[in-house]
């Protein structure tokens, strides 16, 4: 193989790795939460006044995590759908199931981490939901960020 051939093919490879939807849904997924999470750092008691390193990587750490929770929730619509390509063209029922999981996960999250194992805790300035108790902040997050994921996601696979 020529070095024009080993570039193109690189370039090939390089071309299908971008039209992978998970790999963009976790990379954008990831880069709309990381600031999210900075932004969110008043909300969190323990976070004002932790280290910076410390900080930071929790803030990476959890911005991984939600990029995990929106493939969780994008798979369960994949379930939902018969198909992992609702993507292209997501009906009501998608997005539907696609927000209801995400919802649901962060629900189930922030409960476990609240009221189980304490991982941590809001401050008095978190707006809670009534009953349930959970944060607005990380409900809002779930909301707003995964519908800009998920076009951001269909501009890069369809070119």
């Amino acid at each position: 193989m020529n070095e024009n051939e080993a570039k193109s093919a690189m370039n090939r490879t390089a071309a299908r790795m971008t039209r992978q939807i998970e790999l963009n849904l976790f990379v954008f997924a990831f880069l709309l939460n990381l600031p999210w999470e900075l932004l969110q750092i008043p909300l969190f008691r323990q976070m004002t006044t932790l280290p910076h390193l410390a900080g930071t990587l929790l803030c990476l750490r959890a911005a991984a995590g939600d990029g995990v929770i929106l493939l969780l929730a994008y798979w369960m619509a994949s379930l939902v759908a018969g198909s992992r390509r609702w993507i292209e063209r997501p009906s009501a029922r998608n997005w539907a199931a696609f927000i209801g999981a995400g919802l649901a996960i962060t629900i189930a999250m922030e409960y476990w981490a609240t009221a189980v194992s304490e991982r941590w805790d809001y401050a008095d300035t978190m707006p809670r939901l009534p009953l349930l108790g959970t944060g607005l902040a990380p409900l809002l997050q779930w909301i707003l960020l995964p519908p800009l994921v998920i076009r951001l996601t269909q501009k890069q696979i369809n070119g």
